[in-house]
């Protein structure tokens, strides 16, 4: 019996936003990882068109998990002035398809939105999983998107009591703690990344730097540190000698980690990755990794599809339930 071929739906970011307040993000992200770790998913090396004048790039991920049902292909781009002419520097979409016919389901134009979502789930996951137990002050280096949503997701999976940023821009960091204190008093801005360090259990770096911001002898022990900003071969925001010298550095993908993120770069300085660990073997052990209060942790997240793959699907299903 031949079917008939709909169209795909087209899905806007107003709908995603409402969509997305019903589903269990950390849960469904988490998954993808634990998959992805254990062989499960395919996922091709990240395409991406880097720009100079003005500065931007734009990433083209894609992949799907064995047995499910949808493949996804997303493109993300992020131009960093776009603010200076009233636009948000993230942008993109998601297309989402049927993995037994190649049909088309979905077109969502979310804008960047699922991006920028999935990267925080995925920071608040990866802390959870690394940080102390009783780790809750955290500060963060970027005041852009990322750097309220890694806050915002992660304040629902710990006890966060204090927040301190940094950023380049004082006007624009002092919105952010207004943003943030407007649901609970617990930011501040802070102009020295040492003293930021210092006061901070759990570190996230969210700024796309080209040289790093943090040395390794601010690191405090215990200190946990997710780096999300460092996600081409160009980009740095850590000493190297924090990763090589750490006792915990986890990827969210080992293959990524090879030309790319805070792990690539510290492998050009002689990091030798022998005990790197990937996020979702790290999800799926059934105790902490972390053994000791004062052990030294970072993740490094370049971002991989299954995120992408995940989060569409949970939009799409939820709109056709």
């Amino acid at each position: 019996m031949t079917q008939k071929q709909k169209s795909p739906e087209i899905i806007t970011l107003n709908k995603v936003k409402s969509l997305l307040q019903q589903e269990d993000l950390y849960s469904l992200i988490k998954e993808g990882f634990i998959q992805y770790s254990k062989g499960n998913a395919v996922i091709p090396p990240v395409g991406e068109l880097l720009f100079n004048k003005p500065p931007g790039e734009t990433h083209i991920k894609y992949g799907y998990i064995k047995d499910m049902p949808y493949y996804v292909i997303k493109i993300a781009s992020g131009f960093y002035n776009n603010p200076l002419i009233g636009l948000p520097s993230s942008q993109g979409l998601n297309l989402l398809f049927d993995c037994k016919t190649g049909v088309l389901l979905a077109i969502i134009l979310d804008e960047g939105h699922l991006t920028n979502v999935r990267t925080a789930v995925a920071g608040a996951i990866a802390t959870k999983a690394l940080a102390n137990s009783g780790a809750k002050r955290v500060g963060i280096l970027g005041t852009g998107t990322q750097g309220y949503m890694q806050y915002h997701y992660l304040s629902e999976y710990m006890d966060i009591e204090s927040v301190r940023y940094w950023g380049i821009d004082k006007e624009q960091a002092d919105t952010l703690v207004n943003r943030v204190n407007s649901n609970k008093p617990v930011a501040k801005y802070e102009n020295s990344i040492e003293r930021l360090c210092a006061e901070s259990d759990i570190i996230i770096t969210t700024t796309p730097a080209t040289q790093y911001l943090i040395k390794s002898s601010w690191i405090k022990p215990g200190t946990h540190i997710t780096a999300v900003g460092s996600d081409t071969a160009d980009k740095c925001e850590l000493d190297s000698n924090i990763v090589m010298s750490a006792d915990i550095v986890v990827s969210d993908s080992i293959e990524q980690s090879k030309t790319r993120g805070e792990v690539y770069r510290a492998r050009l300085a002689g990091y030798s990755a022998d005990n790197l660990l990937e996020l979702g073997a790290v999800l799926d052990m059934p105790n902490s990794v972390r053994t000791d209060s004062n052990q030294i942790t970072v993740a490094d997240l370049t971002g991989v599809a299954v995120q992408d793959l995940m989060i569409s699907q949970a939009v799409y299903n939820a709109i056709n339930q």
